[in-house]
């Protein structure tokens, strides 16, 4: 069974008398050798850290070509699914497999941290996903803050725009918020580009698969985390401005001479932009923040 093969995609959406929704940010690829080289970019890294069965989370398995390819590396995959009118397709896809359960419902109105923790005696756990771009971030986001802890990895395919983001370096104009808080939780690394002909329908965008490979242990020491992504927050909510102005339009219960004052004792001019620290640096800051009373 080509579960890329736009014929059979075509025949098998007519069959079940659905279709790609937008709502959902629905696109299935057409080229098998994409999702092929998604699993083993995922499993390769899993097994590499791995000691138990592994577990795979696949969220948005679309009509399971991503999930038939996981399933044949991870001894156990789950697949949640937000489209109810995909269950018929994906039970008649999957059905060669015994170890692939689906689950329908909204990933991000789960109980995230209970459900990933449910499954971390018996399994190591990654996550692996083809995410609509719409919602990138805050899956993303969702995973690192309520299941950090229970994860291996994250390889997900996303806008190219996106991915630039995940994975930009300090000093480049792609980095921002989003790319301080995955520097704090682990290492994003760009794996390979996929242009818009291996979707249905195709993207006006290109794609790019990412894998964030996760800290088992903290690297960075902070005093407070909750303060730390306020910090980055802050330093970017007015990212065209100084870190200074920045600050002080996020953290209104702080005087700006204050704000001005942490900002030299760490060693930054005043002219300094939030781009140009690192997380290390947005560590130091949060801690300087959190001394004031």
């Amino acid at each position: 069974m080509n579960l890329c093969d736009i014929s059979f995609v075509k025949r098998l959406m007519a069959k079940h008398q659905t279709g790609t929704k937008k709502s959902f940010g629905q696109n299935f690829l057409i080229n098998k050798e994409i999702p092929e080289a998604i699993a083993e970019a995922s499993y390769s890294y899993h097994r590499s850290l791995s000691n138990k069965k592994s577990l795979v989370v696949e969220i948005g398995p679309g009509i399971g070509c991503l999930t038939y390819e996981l399933a044949g590396c991870y001894d156990k995959v789950i697949a949640i699914e937000i489209d109810s009118t995909l269950l018929p397709i994906l039970d008649e896809t999957l059905a060669e497999f015994e170890n692939v359960e689906i689950i329908n419902c909204d990933f991000l109105k789960m109980d995230i941290e209970d459900f990933f923790k449910s499954y971390s005696e018996e399994y190591d756990i990654s996550v692996c996903a083809n995410l609509p771009y719409y919602i990138t971030t805050p899956i993303i986001m969702a995973l690192l803050e309520r299941a950090r802890g229970y994860l291996k990895s994250i390889t997900v395919m996303v806008q190219k725009e996106v991915a630039d983001r995940l994975c930009a370096t300090t000093k480049k104009g792609d980095y921002g918020a989003i790319t301080a808080s995955i520097a704090y939780y682990g290492e994003a690394k760009k794996l390979f580009d996929v242009s818009p002909d291996n979707f249905l329908p195709a993207p006006k965008v290109t794609s790019s698969v990412v894998r964030i490979e996760l800290y088992d242990k903290p690297k960075y020491k902070v005093n407070d985390e909750e303060m730390l992504f306020k910090a980055i927050q802050g330093a970017f909510c007015q990212r065209r401005k100084t870190l200074l102005n920045s600050l002080s339009s996020y953290f209104g219960n702080i005087s700006k001479d204050k704000l001005g004052e942490v900002i030299l004792s760490l060693g930054f001019g005043e002219s300094i932009r939030g781009e140009k620290l690192d997380i290390e640096d947005f560590c130091k800051l949060a801690d300087k923040l959190g001394e004031i009373k």
